[in-house]
């Protein structure tokens, strides 16, 4: 019985996180604070800057974002072109195509094949940035090279967006002249 007593109560002892001179006691482990906690002492990995997608995916866009941006300060494009998606549909900020086009042109510059295919279709709509159809088109072409299928297949279809890109989203590439 002395046993059963000791296992409950320290079953339901609280948890100590304090911190001291030796380091914390007890870290949070595999949790959105520990990711977090991780990103913004700059500790970033691939698999940190990764558990940014199951945040957004599940709703927590403001912490997203933050992981999103320390893991782009880092230099991991993956997280530049999800910074995109997030500015290109208001999570956790306001809709901005201005910032969503700037992190595909950074993310093709650094010679990713999503960031170029982005890079490109902003181009050729006008959307975020200036358009430029040959440019736009050449982008698409490098993410093409690279193996990505996407820009291969608008490649198929002649370049026609429509093939990308859902008709319901047409009202937000249109000109807004």
């Amino acid at each position: 019985m002395k046993t059963f007593t000791l296992a409950i109560a320290m079953a339901c002892a609280p948890v100590l996180t304090q911190a001291d001179e030796l380091g914390t006691l007890n870290p949070e482990e595999l949790t959105w604070g520990s990711i977090l906690e991780k990103a913004e002492r700059g500790e970033t990995s691939m698999t940190t800057c990764a558990s940014g997608y199951m945040l957004t995916k599940s709703g927590k866009h403001d912490e997203a974002r933050r992981l999103f941006l320390r893991c782009a300060e880092a230099g991991y494009t993956g997280t530049m072109t999800w910074m995109s998606y997030m500015e290109n549909n208001g999570f956790g900020g306001e809709y901005n195509p201005d910032a969503s086009a700037e992190w595909d042109r950074r993310a093709a510059e650094l010679g990713d094949p999503v960031g170029k295919f982005n890079h490109g279709l902003n181009l050729m709509r006008g959307h975020g940035i200036g358009q430029d159809q040959d440019l736009g088109r050449r982008m698409v072409d490098e993410a093409a090279e690279a193996g990505l299928e996407i820009a291969q297949r608008l490649q198929g279809a002649d370049y026609d967006l429509d093939e990308v890109t859902p008709d319901a989203d047409n009202w937000r590439y249109a000109p807004l002249f």
